[in-house]
């Protein structure tokens, strides 16, 4: 008996194939991304981007989920490698989208995410891999520092969820 060789994989099917080969930028398809809001108090964890689309702009903790990861999982992972801290996933705050578009009006990056309230376990705060710097902020350092508007807007209805959980805080 002779089997056939199959025929190779090439263009689009090949780019699905080969998952380790999907590029955020110019995606075939949105992305699936987590952050992690983890307050205290007034505080919220920062993480001054290092990478596009994003680079120099501060947000929360996160990145792409890898495949046969729960979302939990990756929120856990991303923390612990640009954050070093461990944490755990309360509750999710937001899902939204981060679209952008480049000077021809191409999708040049598409991410889908799911942000999740988060409280630490243990660790100490160091910046870790694609984070150029982390910090703690309150409130007010919050609305100087370069973060995207959603971003803002998420990490406010995170805190007040926190506070909603722990009213003493």
């Amino acid at each position: 008996m002779f089997l056939k060789r199959a025929a190779p994989v090439t263009g689009l099917t090949a780019k699905l194939t080969n998952m380790t080969d999907i590029s955020r930028e110019y995606p075939l398809t949105p992305l699936m991304g987590v952050g992690a809001i983890i307050t205290d108090g007034n505080r919220a964890v920062l993480v001054k981007r290092g990478s596009p689309p994003s680079a120099n702009e501060w947000s929360i903790p996160g990145g792409l989920v890898k495949v046969g990861e729960t979302l939990h999982e990756a929120v856990i992972r991303e923390v612990r490698e640009e954050c070093g801290l461990h944490v755990e996933p309360v509750r999710l705050v937001e899902l939204l989208e981060r679209i952008f578009r480049d000077d021809r009006g191409r999708v040049q990056y598409h991410y889908v995410l799911a942000d999740y309230l988060c409280t630490v376990a243990h660790g100490v705060l160091a910046a870790g891999s694609d984070a150029a710097e982390v910090r703690w902020a309150n409130r007010e350092e919050l609305t100087h520092l370069n973060v995207a508007p959603i971003t803002m807007k998420v990490i406010f209805k995170g805190m007040a969820q926190a506070k909603e959980q722990h009213p003493s805080d």
